[in-house]
């Protein structure tokens, strides 16, 4: 006896399929009802471990076939699972113990859990047997809920030949199409939508598969959903659409593709962000350039008052913030222009840029410089509140890549200002 699990030898050996040791220990009179901490005798070992020959000389020594352990499961419970085909005709079709074919505890009879298993022999079986269900188990699954969730695509097959209504729901308002696409099994989703399947069934929490699909960036079920018109935007209430949740879990390719499919870029979740609120939150780079590019609004504010830009300033994503000033001041896209500029070429504007933020201007003369070159007060706040007290840097940096553009001078600008004094004229007449 092995204490711990309340399991003898025999327990063992008719676990690991043993059969010389088996007959040994049957041979000298080893206890076949003991039951170990959890109920189980050896026939529910047997059926498990699949051993028909093994449960042939446990029933010969008297093993009660119809034992059940603390959950209600009985040896057809065990069989189902592990595909043990002989063992459950044995146990029904020999012996005619049709009982053994109820619900456990769990709720769930050895249909439903052969079907959970994707065990296409033991589906036929059972149904020869009579045994099949279009009952429901726990949490409200029936066999087809079952092999859609896991994936098995012949399971599922099989079970559309024999199921009535292919848009159930189990507890969750789940049906067996919303559970194929959760799971991210693309051609049980293909198989179930051919045989009728609504794809626009969202479950109770009022979430839709594309929703569901983007969440978990299955980029290519995404694309599938898209080819067969799924609905971009349901009527939700207080929740992300697929392109908030594409942005949130930073799926890019999912982004891209729903974008493409012309879903809204400005539509608002329960706080009221568009997708850019929520990217420029995260300050994801790649995900704000490819909003700007869809042509997003970026004078959006949500339940606070606050733009993207200001919700990128108050993370302190400096290179949002450029992305963001960049597109407004300029009125186009324009996110590649920024801090990425270090070429030898620049290094003597970039030199003075700097000394002119560290050096010259007061905090008040670089926010009369930033309006003379027409940044709006949200743009400096933002500027101020990524730089954290170098606030000339921000605007001194943007000035070459925008006034220099514009073939102006930024000296002559803050000159023409009254900005300054005679160590900055001569720095402006060096430049």
């Amino acid at each position: 006896m092995f204490p711990q699990m309340n399991r003898t030898a025999l327990h063992f050996e008719v676990g690991g399929n043993h059969f010389s040791a088996v007959n040994f220990l049957l041979n000298h009179k080893a206890r076949v009802d003991i039951a170990d901490k959890h109920g189980l005798t050896v026939i529910h070992l047997a059926a498990w471990s699949g051993s028909f020959e093994i449960l042939l000389m446990l029933v010969k020594a008297g093993a009660d076939q119809r034992a059940t352990g603390r959950d209600g499961l009985n040896a057809l419970h065990f069989a189902a699972p592990s595909n043990s085909v002989h063992i459950a005709e044995y146990l029904i079709g020999d012996l005619h113990l049709r009982e053994l074919g109820q619900r456990g505890q769990n709720g769930r009879k050895p249909f439903l859990l052969a079907a959970g298993r994707g065990h296409l022999e033991m589906i036929e079986k059972l149904t020869q047997l009579n045994l099949h269900t279009l009952e429901k188990g726990k949490e409200g699954n029936t066999a087809l809920h079952l092999a859609a969730m896991h994936g098995h695509s012949p399971a599922v097959q099989v079970l559309l030949t024999q199921w009535p209504e292919v848009n159930e729901s189990n507890e969750n308002g789940e049906t067996p199409f919303f559970l194929a696409v959760a799971g991210g099994h693309e051609e049980r989703s293909k198989v179930l939508l051919e045989a009728g399947s609504d794809i626009n069934i969202p479950n109770k929490h009022n979430i839709s598969v594309l929703q569901m699909a983007a969440q978990h960036g299955h980029a290519s079920l995404v694309g599938f959903l898209l080819s067969e018109n799924v609905d971009l935007h349901p009527k939700m209430q207080k929740l992300e659409s697929p392109l908030h949740v594409a942005v949130s879990k930073n799926h890019v390719t999912v982004v891209s593709s729903l974008l493409q499919a012309r879903h809204d870029t400005d539509i608002l979740n329960e706080r009221q962000q568009t997708p850019l609120h929520v990217a420029a939150d995260l300050g994801n780079v790649e995900l704000v350039d490819t909003l700007l590019k869809a042509g997003c609004d970026l004078k959006a504010v949500d339940k606070q008052g606050r733009t993207a830009l200001a919700v990128a300033a108050r993370g302190s994503h400096c290179l949002v913030v450029d992305m963001l000033i960049n597109v407004e001041w300029w009125g186009l896209y324009a996110a590649s222009v920024g801090f990425t500029d270090h070429s030898l070429e620049t290094r003597h504007l970039r030199t003075f840029l700097w000394d002119l933020a560290y050096c010259q201007l007061k905090a008040t003369e670089w926010q009369r410089l930033a309006h003379s070159w027409d940044f709006t007060d949200d743009q400096i706040r933002a500027i101020e509140e990524q730089w954290t007290g170098v606030y000339g840097l921000g605007v001194s940096l943007l000035d070459l890549s925008g006034a220099h553009s514009k073939q102006e001078s930024p000296g002559a600008s803050a000159w023409e200002q009254g900005i300054g004094n005679i160590r900055m004229s001569t720095s402006i007449e060096r430049y």
